[in-house]
């Protein structure tokens, strides 16, 4: 190989890993750490976990809170959610670019993602059929964290989860068991940082 092939190739290469997810995230949380929840996009395991709790013969849109690179996202597709009924909110311009090529069908919206149930009000696209986040969730007060679950769970249809993902093993979101079931996931362990999923759904009132 000559020296011109040679730098041909560590060209490609470099611009390869300059547009992976991973770089990307990186980016992105080097230049605002305290938005991101991860250093790295999720795992597939724990995207399929995620994916797996949402049922996709549920009529209704599907909300992804803090979307990211989009590895949930695609997750969510595989299980067979239609890409027209996603509303990812993302608040980095990086990640929305990024979505709008690989989801074009999608509703992609650059917000602070607790500012959804604002959002999905003026989208009248209620009831939803789930939604999902990897959110940050402790940079919030514990008020904030439960009126945007209360708040969501409200637009959803009767038994529609609100999926959480953390890499800490208590639920980052408050439960008053009057309102809100809880239950969560084995640690998965195959993941950059071991996670645990919480589902969250309305208490019943019968």
């Amino acid at each position: 190989m000559t020296s011109a092939e040679q730098r041909s190739k560590a060209r490609t290469l470099w611009l390869k890993a300059a547009t992976s997810d991973e770089f990307v995230f990186l980016r992105a949380c080097l230049h605002a750490p305290f938005e991101m929840a991860a250093l790295l996009p999720s795992g597939k395991d724990l995207s399929r976990e995620i994916a797996g709790l949402v049922d996709p013969n549920v009529d209704g849109s599907v909300v992804e809170l803090g979307p990211g690179t989009g590895a949930i996202t695609a997750a969510l597709v595989a299980r067979g959610i239609a890409p027209e009924r996603l509303i990812l909110i993302e608040l980095n311009p990086a990640f929305c670019a990024l979505l709008r090529t690989r989801y074009p069908s999608a509703r992609i919206i650059g917000a602070d993602a607790f500012t959804a149930p604002a959002i999905i009000k003026t989208l009248d696209v209620s009831p939803l059929a789930a939604a999902v986040s990897f959110l940050p969730l402790y940079g919030r007060t514990p008020a904030s964290r439960q009126k945007l679950l209360l708040d969501l769970l409200l637009l959803g249809r009767p038994g529609a989860p609100f999926i959480q993902a953390t890499y800490f093993p208590r639920s980052p979101i408050p439960i008053d068991r009057a309102l809100i079931q809880a239950s969560s996931s084995r640690r998965i362990w195959r993941n950059l940082v071991p996670a645990v999923v919480w589902t969250y759904r309305l208490a019943s009132t019968n």
